[in-house]
């Protein structure tokens, strides 16, 4: 459908410009007539960059779990870098979610910018490491496969709904409902490198996909606490590389990094419930002292 403004002649046919040929306008002009919707800023490049490391740790744990352990494979050091490549791949998918919200705050976003930031949380910290629980599954020697699956599947689930949620509920500033999907991810990735026993491996990871879609809120990194959260990524690094190449007490440190993200993951709900549970009483004793005569 063609659409004529009154107020131009008819008939009437623009000139050229000086960087048009043939009537084929020049780069400068195809950009200013792109609608907004299709120009990505600097924090969409970088949510482009969480979407890359979700599907890269996926591919370094095929090629490098699960590929050899079906070929028979013995090399267990390959394994052991490529589960650490995977996991650091999920860590800088992280930095790339935490940096994409400061730039987008301090800057600006694209229309686009929040089904972009959904989209690739759904490929690192759902796809990711719910693919992870699955090829523990299988090459695990305790674990059950189809179990394994199940457990895979609550955790990808777990991060669809709770994405869902998140683009339809409003809260409060400076708070999440439920835990967020990198925490959760990291926290579920965790769980897998302790090498619990598989029954207290599947219900943490089920119970950290409770926490993803339950009503505890959890404080949005900023400022001092994402200075800490940035640390703490770095610091988990660095665990994951003393691991991956067998440096003298690489698994002691590994093993407590993970046994601290999984305090951390339930040491926060508890402070966030008895903060509720005060907030409540505060409340309630401020109602009574209003009906006091």
């Amino acid at each position: 459908m063609t659409v004529t403004d009154p107020e131009t002649p008819a008939g009437w046919v623009p000139e050229s410009s000086d960087n048009s040929v043939n009537g084929v306008t020049g780069v400068d002009d195809a950009e200013e007539d792109m609608p907004l919707s299709l120009r990505l800023s600097i924090a969409d490049t970088l949510t482009l960059g969480n979407a890359t490391c979700g599907f890269m740790a996926v591919y370094f744990t095929t090629t490098g779990i699960l590929i050899p352990h079906l070929t028979g494979s013995d090399e267990s050091g390959m394994a052991r870098h490529s589960a650490a490549t995977a996991v650091i791949l999920m860590l800088c998918a992280a930095v790339f979610d935490l940096f994409d919200g400061l730039v987008a705050r301090k800057l600006r976003s694209s229309p686009m910018g929040a089904e972009l930031d959904n989209l690739s949380d759904l490929i690192s910290f759902g796809l990711a490491p719910a693919y992870f629980v699955l090829v523990y599954g299988m090459v695990a020697d305790d674990a059950h496969q189809r179990v394994a699956a199940v457990g895979a599947i609550v955790v990808l689930l777990a991060v669809v709904l709770r994405l869902a949620r998140f683009s339809c509920v409003t809260l409060r500033d400076g708070v999440f409902q439920g835990m967020p999907s990198p925490f959760g991810a990291l926290t579920v990735v965790s769980i897998v490198l302790l090498e619990l026993p598989f029954v207290a491996t599947l219900l943490a990871i089920i119970g950290t996909a409770w926490l993803m879609v339950s009503r505890v809120e959890y404080p949005k990194p900023r400022g001092p606490l994402a200075v800490a959260m940035l640390a703490w990524i770095v610091a988990a690094m660095g665990l994951l590389a003393a691991w991956a190449f067998d440096a003298p007490g690489g698994q002691l440190l590994l093993q407590t990094g993970c046994a601290l993200q999984l305090v951390l993951g339930a040491v926060i709900p508890l402070f966030a419930t008895a903060r509720r549970v005060n907030n409540f009483r505060d409340n309630r004793r401020e109602a009574r002292a209003a009906q006091l005569p």
